[in-house]
Parts: C-alpha cells; structure tokens; sequence
C-alpha cells in the first residue's frame, strides 16, 4: 500500500509539470496567431519591403514573377507566419524561462536572465544585419554577374525560401556569444582553451559560412567574419565574468 503511495505522489508532479508545459505552449501558439492575425492585412506590404533589397537592382523591364497559381497568396502567408514567430520569440522565451525558472538555483537565474535577454536581441540583430547588410551586397553582386541575354526575373516563392534561409542562418550565427559564455559558466570549457581552439574555430566559421549560406564568397564571408568577432566577443566577455561557482548555494 504504501509502495504505491509513493508512487502516484511521485506521478502527480510530472503530469503537473505536462500539464503546465502544454498549457505554456498552447499561450505561445495563441500568442503568435494573434501577431500573425494583426499582421495578416499587411501581408502583401511586408513582401515588397523584404522583396526591395532584390527588386532595387532588377532592369528596368525585369520584375519579379509566381510560377506557381497560388504563389501570390502563398508567399506573403508564409512571410507573414515567419514575421509573427520572430516577433513571438520574447513571449515564448519568457514562457520557457517560467517553465525551468523553479528548479535553477539562485546563482543561475541570476545568469540566466541577462543571457535570455541578450539571446533575443542578437537573434533580431543578426536579421537586421542579413535584411541590411547582406542583402543589397549579395543581389548586387548575383543581379550584375549574369550573362547579358538572362533577363532575371526571380520567383516570389524562391526568393522568400532564400531570405529565410538566411535571416535563420545570421539569427542563429549571432547566438556565438551566448553560447560561448554558456560553454564556459557551466564548466565545459574554459576561456583558455577555446582561445587555445581559436584556428580551428575560424576554419569552422568559414565552413559553416559555406554550408548555410548561397555558393558564393561574399555572403560566405560576410557570415564567417562576424561569427568569429562574436565568438572573441564572448570570450571577452566570459573573461570578464568569470569566477568560481558558488558551492554552498541551495534552491530559493
């Protein structure tokens, strides 16, 4: 009787825990639907201003086309959808940090929100930087290379799957810093010796840069070379705050 006592009293806090987590996740889901719902009317406006980094360099008589019947429809919907999960990111990240908050100690909430924080901010920055940076350097460079007798003339939906690709690669590549603290604040790694590590990390960085972004040099480059300042970045920082874990430290 009493072994399953202790049985059901050790089930009920996982199915409470289930239980929260579904209830977290249908908040972040609603969350987005109501973004994605005020953003919707707009959807066709949020295509030409992410289509305008292209459409600045394409001739004269080019314009941009749907191959597919339901391309103009498609395409901005899919747009819109991506936009409305980028702007749900902080809710669901607070959702997720209300969910795991309870079994930190103290010491790692104190880290763990500023990392949160910045985690959000550098993901948008690096979507600023490829919609800002990347953009009018690489359509310049693919826009002017082709043979004269190519009139371009790109697809809406090939071109969104292009700049989602990207807009993912550079969000992503400019979360280095947070994880090269993490690596370090949780004792994986140290300072030293990813400093030690710095020529392969470099090499990675161009490697990764080939994999995630078009076969060329330019967008190449100009996503290896920030992701090795951002890895340095979190070095320093991670120097700058280092010190000895905290060993007589209890949950609150």
């Amino acid at each position: 009787m009493s072994s399953t006592t202790e049985s059901s009293d050790k089930q009920q806090p996982l199915v409470q825990h289930l239980l929260e987590l579904r209830t977290r996740i249908l908040r972040s889901i609603v969350v987005m639907l109501i973004i994605f719902a005020g953003l919707f009317y707009f959807s066709s406006t949020l295509y030409e201003f992410f289509s305008e980094p292209l459409r600045v360099f394409l001739p004269e008589n080019s314009s941009m086309i749907a191959t597919d019947v339901a391309s103009p429809f498609l395409a901005p919907f899919k747009l819109t959808m991506v936009l409305s999960l980028f702007a749900a990111i902080p809710f669901i990240l607070n959702q997720i940090w209300g969910f795991i908050a309870p079994g930190l100690y103290r010491h790692e909430k104190r880290l763990a929100v500023p990392l949160l924080i910045a985690s959000v901010v550098l993901f948008y920055v690096g979507v600023a930087f490829a919609y800002f940076v990347v953009f009018p350097l690489i359509f310049g460079f693919f826009t002017s290379t082709g043979p004269e007798s190519v009139t371009v003339m790109t697809d809406i939906n090939s071109y969104l799957n292009f700049i989602l690709k990207l807009f993912f690669a550079f969000g992503m590549a400019f979360e280095i810093p947070v994880v090269t603290v993490l690596l370090i604040w949780s004792g994986v790694s140290t300072v030293e010796s990813l400093s030690g590590k710095r020529p392969y990390i470099v090499v990675g960085c161009f490697v990764l840069g080939m994999l995630l972004t078009p076969p060329d040099v330019i967008s190449q480059t100009l996503l290896a070379g920030p992701m090795w300042l951002l890895f340095e970045v979190g070095i320093m920082f991670a120097r700058l705050t280092s010190r000895k874990p905290e060993e007589a430290e209890v949950k609150p």
